[in-house]
């Protein structure tokens, strides 16, 4: 089983994919519950940061890097910090944030914010696409609360003893496992996307093949945009405030929303 793949051409038929044709028993509203991550490349595999490290063609080369990347983070960051994480998975969240390479996957719970990314940048060729999770089915695979963990919720994950800490997983002699998470609201940066990120157990192979490895391809659903429609769908989202200056509070995000405004 591969995992699905749907073209669509306008903000309106992504939404129309995505939204429930049955309500909700307890809710009653017509309301997704999952995350959303845009991708420039409609073929690329679900790859971190860490993954690119030392480049894409192979990935994951330089896996085995990243307990020195976050050793060195945290020792090269307390200087910067205005209080200092309550733990080391914040750290491994901040760098995450800043641009460190890291294992953590961005998602957001906004379909409209996973397409802004997908398409922000038009100068590339080829079809976007913009991926689903399903991650309460992820969680229920293994096990795991039917809420967005916390930070608090990861130190217990897996233990009954010694806390869960970034440095067991990166041991990778634990179980197998993925999860969906919250960041802390370090900044309105953070907040203002809707932001979720994904964890996995794994740091060789991308999170789809992952999944598909552990018989949850069907939690994935890819959500693609061709070229023809992408100046349509890009100009539907300014037109609908989602845009850099929206979603990214400051002047950089000023700045990079008139970059691609007036690109």
């Amino acid at each position: 089983m591969t995992v699905q793949a749907i073209s669509i051409r306008s903000l309106g038929e992504l939404i129309d994919a995505i939204t429930p044709t049955e309500a909700d028993p307890v809710t009653r509203r017509h309301r997704d519950s999952g995350i959303y991550h845009g991708s420039l490349d409609a073929t690329s595999p679900l790859l971190t940061s860490l993954d690119r490290l030392g480049g894409t063609d192979p990935p994951h080369t330089k896996a085995r890097l990243e307990s020195h990347i976050l050793r060195n983070f945290i020792r090269y960051s307390r200087p910067h910090l205005a209080s200092r994480p309550v733990d080391d998975w914040e750290y491994l969240m901040i760098a995450q944030h800043f641009g460190a390479p890291t294992r953590l996957l961005d998602w957001s719970y906004s379909p409209l914010v996973a397409a802004h990314f997908a398409t922000r940048e038009r100068q590339f060729p080829g079809p976007r696409q913009i991926w689903r999770l399903d991650w309460q089915r992820v969680h229920a695979a293994f096990e795991l609360p039917p809420l967005a963990l916390l930070i608090e919720d990861l130190e217990h994950l897996f233990t009954q003893g010694e806390p869960f800490t970034p440095w067991r997983l990166f041991e990778e002699g634990g179980p197998k496992f993925a999860c969906m998470g919250e960041p802390p609201s370090l900044d309105v940066r953070v907040s203002a996307p809707g932001a979720a990120f994904t964890l996995c157990s794994s740091s060789d192979i991308s999170l789809d093949r992952f999944l598909e490895e552990v018989g949850l391809e069907d939690a994935l659903t890819r959500y693609i945009i061709e070229p023809d429609a992408l100046p349509w769908v890009r100009d539907q989202l300014d037109t609908a405030g989602i845009d850099d200056r929206r979603l990214f509070p400051g002047l950089e995000g000023v700045a990079a929303s008139l970059r691609h405004y007036y690109a």
